[in-house]
């Protein structure tokens, strides 16, 4: 990323915080660390505080119920998939198109 931030920024945490990914935990005031050198990034929370979190944690409701905010919300792959409607991606290599 040029040109938008003075330092290191992250961009995409998958699995994402609302389907239940890590960032659903994180809570105002937590620390986290991140070590670029390292590639670490890590939540500075107890296992057992995080167990206590997932547990009560529940998926938000649907903010769209049809058309294409459902569509996307359903059917959308997570950040390290590529943000794409799952139903457009194909196994293997992408024929060339037909010159004709």
């Amino acid at each position: 990323m040029s040109g938008t931030s003075y330092g290191a920024c992250v961009l995409h945490i998958a699995p994402g915080a609302h389907i239940g990914g890590p960032l659903a935990l994180v809570r105002t005031g937590d620390l986290i660390t991140l070590d670029v050198g390292k590639r670490l990034l890590r939540l500075e929370v107890d296992d057992a505080e995080l167990a206590r979190r997932r547990a009560i944690w529940k998926p938000p409701a649907p903010r769209f119920e049809r058309g294409y905010g459902a569509l996307f919300t359903e059917h959308v792959t997570q950040a390290d998939q590529g943000c794409d409607f799952a139903f457009l991606s194909r196994p293997g290599a992408s024929p060339e198109p037909d010159p004709q």
